[in-house]
C-alpha cells in the first residue's frame, strides 16, 4: 500500500532543535549512566483502532545490581492489556492483580533476590515502570500492549502518542514523611502522590539519552484514506510503514491525522465467551442530523492560563487561541476574561461579573489577553471555581466555560473533586497547547463537563483547532439523548460515558456499554433539537469479535468510575478493581507485575536510578530566555514576582555548599532538579513560599443537609421565576435541575435525602414538562422546609504553615 504523507512546513521544522547524538554507548553523568537505552513504539492502524506494542529496554553498566524507576506517558485513551518482561533468553508474562498486593509481590521479589518488573497508572496518561535486579552487563526488556480508538471528528482521525511527561505544577504544603514515588518534587496535601508523577529532567542541550524508534503502519479497513499528516515529526514512508527519523528526541508527542471518508453510523456487540449466560460489550456510533443547528444566547467564561510552563510559542498560540473565541461572541451573549497564574486578572473598564459581548468590551478584553506574559505559578482550581461561579445563575442561556492552559498541574484529583458539584450543566471545553500536553487531565475536564478537548500541538495547527471550537461553543443540535434497545437488554450501570453530551455539528457520538443476551436487534436513539422536535435514529446490532472493543469499552468505563472516585465516591473501589481484573485492563487500582523465579541477585541489594525524562520542545530554558523563568519554585508555587523584573523570577535554588535542607540547585525551565545534581535528601521548597488555593465555596465538597435544604430553596424560586417560559426553554431547565441535583445528593446515603433522589427520577422521567415542573416546585419547597437561600461564600481565613498531615491515600 502506498501513503502520501505531508511533512511538517518550514517553519514548524525550524523550530525544532536537532542536537548530536551520543551514539549508541552507554550516556555518563555523574549520577551514572542513565538505565533506559531504547524506546520502541510500534503502532498498527485498523480503521479507527489503533493496537500499539511499547517497548522499552534497560541495561546496567555498573558493578551493582539496577532497580530502575522510569515515569512515561501513554494515550490517555488507551487500554493497556498485557506486559511482558524478557532478559537472559527468558521471558515472563505479567499478571494483573490490585495494586496492593502487586507492589508486595514486586518488593517480595526484589528482596529476595529475584529479577522483576511493575507497571502502574498514576493518571490517564502518567505511568511507572520499575525494573529490579538487573544484574550487571544484562539488558532487560519490557513491552507493553495497548488498545485504543482514534478520535475522529469533521472527517478526520487523530493519532497521537505522548512521549514525554512535562513537569507539572504542583500546589499545596509538603507533606512530613518520606515521598511515596522517586520524583523531585515532595508529595503535598494538594497532590499526596506528586513524587511519583515529576521525573527528574535532562539539562537543555543534554546529548541524546535513548535511542527512538515509531513506525505506525496503517490499514484503512475499508475506509476512504486520503493524504496522511504528521505534525511534529518528519515521517518516511518504507513500504507502507511509516517511521520517524534515526536522531529523534522523545521531547513531544508524536502525531499523525488521518482524513477518512464519512462514515455511517453502526452498532456492535462483541459477546463475552467466557460468561455462562450470553452477554457481552457493545459500541454504538451515532451521527447528528444533518443542517439541524439552532441557537440561543449563551453567556461565555474564558479561562487562560498565563503561568510560567505557558512561556514561548505556547503563550503567543493560547492568546491568539483566546481572542479568536472573544471574537466570534454576538451582541446578544454575555461573557468574561479570566488569566491566571497564581492569582487571578481580569481586563479592566469591565464588570466584575458577566459584560455583555458590545464591540466596546469585546475590544478591551482583547486587549488585556494581548498583554498576557507567562509567570508563576498552575493555580487552577481558583479560577475554575470562579468561572463557574459566574456561570452558576445564568438562567434560559447556554453556560460555556472554555479553559486555554497546557494543562501541567499535578491535583488533578483535588480539581476533579472540587469542581464536580459546581458544573451543573455547563459545558466545559479545554484547548490544550503544548508539545506534551496533560490530555488526560484535559479530557477529564471536557468529560465532566460534557464538551470538547482540542489539542493543540503547534501554532500551525492553531487554525484548524479554533474552528472545531467554534461549533462547539454553539448550542447542541441534540440533547437530552436517550439509548434503548430492542433483542438486547442494555445494563445501564455500565454505560460510557455515563453522562451522554449533545450531538454536535460533524462530531459523531460514541457509546459503549455492556449488553445482556444474544447479539441481535437494534439500538434506539431519541433526543429532542434545539427547536423542540423529537430526535430519533434506529441502527442494526451486527455481531463482532474485535476484542478491542471490549477493551475500549472498559477502559472508558474505569475512568468513568475512577473520575466518580476522585469526586468523593470512595465506595467504588471494589467495583473499579473488579472490572479491571475482569477485563484485563490496567487502571489505578491494579498493576502489571511480571516476577521471574531464578535469583540472580543473591542478598536483593540494588542501585536506584530514576530516568530523568527530555524538557520538552518548545519549553523555554534559562540559556534561551536569559534567566530562571521557570524554576522549582515556579512549578511548586512561586511567591508574586519581583517588581525589578516583571513576568520572571529570580532562582530560588541554593548553591551546592548550602546548609543542608536547602533546596538543591535546579537551573532548567519547567521543573525540578536535572539529571546530573544530586538531591539532597529531604530537601524541599520552603512551604512559606507556596501559593495556596482560594477558600473552598458553597457547596464545593460534600454538602450537609442544611447546605441541600437552603439550595432547594433557591431551585425552587428560580423555577417559580421561569414559569412563563416555553415548554422546551422549562425541560432545559428540568434537565440542569436534574443534573445539579445527582451530583449533590446521587451517592448520597442519608434517608433524609429521598424525596430529592425521587425527584431525580421523576425529571428524568418521560412524564409531560408540565406534570414534571409542578412535582419539582413541590418536592423542592416541601424539602426546603423555612430555609432561606445561601450567601455567597465568604473567603475563610487562610490556612496555618503547619504541615499537613500524611493521610492514606488511595494510590499508594
Amino acid at each position: 500500500m502506498t501513503l502520501s504523507v505531508t511533512p511538517m512546513e518550514p517553519a514548524e521544522i525550524s523550530r525544532i532543535r536537532i542536537l548530536p547524538d551520543a551514539g549508541f554507548g552507554m550516556l555518563r553523568t555523574d549520577r551514572g549512566a542513565l538505565p533506559l537505552d531504547r524506546l520502541d513504539v510500534r503502532a498498527r492502524i485498523s480503521g479507527l483502532v489503533a493496537h500499539t506494542v511499547v517497548t522499552t529496554e534497560f541495561v546496567n553498566v555498573h558493578d551493582d545490581a539496577l532497580e530502575a524507576t522510569y515515569i512515561f506517558p501513554l494515550p490517555d485513551r488507551a487500554a493497556v492489556t498485557g506486559m511482558t518482561m524478557t532478559a537472559d533468553d527468558r521471558t515472563v508474562t505479567a499478571e494483573l492483580q490490585e495494586r496492593g498486593a502487586a507492589r508486595e509481590a514486586y518488593d517480595r521479589a526484589i528482596a529476595s533476590g529475584r529479577r522483576a518488573s511493575i507497571a502502574e497508572e498514576e493518571r490517564p496518561d502518567v505511568f511507572t515502570m520499575r525494573v529490579g535486579n538487573i544484574v550487571p552487563g544484562e539488558r532487560v526488556v519490557i513491552e507493553l500492549s495497548l488498545v485504543g480508538p482514534l478520535p475522529f471528528e469533521d472527517g478526520e482521525a487523530t493519532f497521537r502518542f505522548p512521549l514525554v511527561v512535562a513537569p507539572r505544577y504542583i500546589p499545596g504544603t509538603p507533606l512530613p514523611g518520606k515521598s511515596v514515588g522517586d520524583g523531585w518534587a515532595p508529595d503535598t496535601g494538594s497532590v499526596p502522590d506528586a513524587s511519583r508523577i515529576t521525573p527528574p529532567v535532562l539539562l537543555p542541550g543534554f546529548p541524546n539519552p535513548l535511542r527512538l524508534g515509531l513506525s505506525v503502519e496503517i490499514d484503512p479497513a475499508g475506509l476512504e484514506l486520503g493524504e496522511v499528516r504528521s505534525s511534529l515529526h518528519t515521517v518516511v514512508d518504507r513500504d507502507g510503514v511509516l517511521t520517524i527519523g534515526p536522531d529523534e528526541r522523545a521531547n513531544r508527542d508524536f502525531i499523525l491525522r488521518l482524513p477518512y471518508a464519512g462514515g455511517g453510523q453502526s452498532a456492535v456487540a462483541v459477546p463475552d465467551q467466557t460468561a455462562e449466560e450470553p452477554e457481552g460489550v457493545f459500541q454504538l456510533v451515532v451521527l447528528p442530523p444533518a443542517g439541524a443547528v439552532a441557537t440561543r444566547p449563551k453567556d461565555v467564561v474564558l479561562l487562560l492560563d498565563r503561568s510560567g510552563s505557558m512561556g514561548g510559542w505556547k503563550m503567543v498560540a493560547a492568546r491568539r487561541a483566546a481572542a479568536r473565541v472573544v471574537d466570534t461572541l454576538t451582541a446578544g451573549d454575555r461573557f468574561a476574561v479570566l488569566t491566571f497564574d497564581h492569582q487571578v486578572d481580569r481586563p479592566d473598564d469591565l464588570p466584575s461579573g458577566l459584560a455583555e459581548a458590545t464591540d466596546r468590551h469585546r475590544f478591551r478584553a482583547v486587549e488585556h489577553l494581548a498583554k498576557a506574559d507567562a509567570r508563576g505559578g498552575t493555580e487552577l482550581l481558583s479560577p475554575l471555581r470562579e468561572g463557574l461561579d459566574l456561570l452558576r445563575a445564568s438562567e434560559n442561556r447556554d453556560r460555556v466555560l472554555v479553559l486555554v492552559t497546557d494543562g501541567q498541574v499535578g491535583n488533578e484529583d483535588q480539581i476533579v473533586h472540587d469542581v464536580t458539584p459546581l458544573i451543573g450543566t455547563t459545558r466545559i471545553h479545554t484547548i490544550g497547547i503544548d508539545r506534551a500536553v496533560n490530555a488526560g487531565f484535559l479530557g477529564r475536564l471536557a468529560a465532566l463537563g460534557a464538551g470538547r478537548a482540542e489539542l493543540v500541538e503547534s501554532e500551525d495547527r492553531l487554525d484548524e483547532a479554533m474552528e472545531h471550537i467554534h461549533r462547539r461553543i454553539g448550542a447542541p443540535v441534540v440533547t437530552g439523548l436517550q439509548v434503548t434497545a430492542s433483542g438486547i437488554t442494555l445494563v445501564d450501570d455500565d454505560r460510557s460515558p455515563a453522562r451522554l453530551p449533545g450531538l454536535y455539528p460533524g462530531v459523531p457520538l460514541v457509546v459503549s456499554g455492556r449488553y445482556t443476551g444474544r447479539p441481535a436487534g437494534e439500538l434506539v436513539v431519541t433526543g429532542r433539537t434545539r427547536d423542540d422536535q423529537e430526535f430519533r435514529t434506529v441502527v442494526p446490532v451486527h455481531e463482532s469479535h474485535e476484542p478491542a472493543v471490549e477493551a475500549q469499552w472498559a477502559r472508558a468505563r474505569l475512568r468513568d468510575l475512577e473520575d466518580a472516585y476522585a469526586a468523593g465516591n470512595r465506595g467504588l473501589e471494589q467495583r473499579i478493581v473488579a472490572t479491571s481484573l475482569r477485563y484485563g485492563v490496567l487502571c489505578r487500582f491494579t498493576a502489571f507485575v511480571a516476577v521471574d523465579s531464578r535469583v540472580v541477585n543473591e542478598g536483593g541489594e540494588t542501585r536506584r536510578v530514576t530516568q530523568p525524562v527530555e524538557l520538552p520542545d518548545g519549553w523555554e530554558s534559562p540559556a534561551e530566555s536569559g534567566s530562571v523563568m521557570m524554576s522549582l519554585a515556579a512549578v511548586t508555587g512561586p511567591p508574586p514576582p519581583s517588581p525589578a523584573a516583571p513576568g520572571h523570577f529570580a532562582p530560588t535554588f541554593a548553591a551546592d555548599s548550602m546548609a543542608d535542607g536547602a533546596p538543591p540547585m535546579g537551573g532548567m525551565a519547567g521543573g525540578g532538579p536535572v539529571a546530573g545534581r544530586a538531591r539532597r535528601s529531604g530537601a524541599v521548597p520552603a512551604a512559606p513560599a507556596m501559593m495556596r488555593s482560594k477558600a473552598r465555596a458553597s457547596f464545593g465538597g460534600a454538602p450537609t443537609l442544611d447546605d441541600v435544604r437552603a439550595l432547594a430553596a433557591t431551585e425552587a424560586q428560580r423555577l417559580r421565576d421561569a414559569a412563563a417560559q416555553p415548554d422546551w426553554e422549562r425541560r432545559d431547565l428540568l434537565d440542569d435541575l436534574a443534573s445539579r441535583l445527582d451530583v449533590l445528593v446521587g451517592s448520597a446515603e442519608d434517608p433524609a435525602f429521598a424525596p430529592l433522589k425521587d425527584l431525580v427520577a421523576k425529571l428524568r422521567s418521560d412524564a409531560p414538562v408540565a406534570e414534571r415542573w409542578a412535582a419539582a416546585i413541590e418536592t423542592l419547597a416541601a424539602f426546603a422546609g423555612d430555609a432561606t437561600p445561601p450567601a455567597a461564600a465568604e473567603p475563610t481565613s487562610p490556612p496555618s504553615d503547619t504541615a499537613p498531615e500524611r493521610k492514606a491515600f488511595w494510590k499508594r
